[in-house]
């Protein structure tokens, strides 16, 4: 015999502790758990929970009505405890994840990549800094108060980009001088 309000109350329970974490770490980068154990594909917990809890109400109704058979009632179960064990399982591993070191960047880029990424910078600044200088030699033969505005914005938009893009160079030929002094 199936104990609904046990199955409720558990549930209840996940509900809090979910919400718990959820607020305190957000969403996560990916949807927590497989599409096949879980239809809503969430990135937080509480929607999981929220689909066991739907799971129960459904085997629940069914069960008031005299619909359940038995292979349908194992499967709704069987999807129900597996559900559960993930959500806790989840909750379990919180505290080792929090001690666990953050990963501080991702795969190490070969020289030869960093050296096509500096060579794309360098034909960025110098596109940039062309436009730039476009935009300003525009500036100074205008004659309209308003065309002037627009033209002063989008110029220093552009040494905006260009600043920015420099400062990417710098970043990445210090990169590839680390690494060739690395060896």
């Amino acid at each position: 015999m199936l104990d609904f309000q046990r199955l409720e109350d558990l549930a209840t329970q996940l509900a809090d502790e979910a919400a718990n974490t959820d607020s305190k770490r957000g969403e996560a980068q990916r949807p927590l758990f497989d599409e096949q154990l879980f239809h809503c594909r969430s990135k937080l917990l509480v929607p999981c929970v929220e689909e066991i809890r739907e799971e129960i109400l459904a085997l629940s109704r069914e069960h008031s009505q005299g619909k359940l058979n038995p292979s349908r009632t194992q499967h709704i179960c069987e999807r129900i405890v597996s559900q559960i064990q993930a959500v806790q399982r989840e909750l379990a591993t919180q505290q080792i994840r929090k001690n666990e070191p953050q990963r501080t960047r991702s795969r190490r880029k070969p020289i030869y990549e960093l050296k096509q990424d500096l060579a794309q910078h360098q034909v960025w600044a110098k596109r940039l800094a062309n436009m730039q200088r476009h935009k300003e030699r525009a500036l100074s033969q205008c004659r309209s108060a308003d065309e002037q505005q627009v033209l002063q914005n989008e110029a220093a938009t552009l040494a905006e980009r260009l600043r920015r893009c420099k400062i990417a160079l710098a970043k990445i030929e210090k990169q590839i001088s680390m690494r060739e002094r690395k060896g």
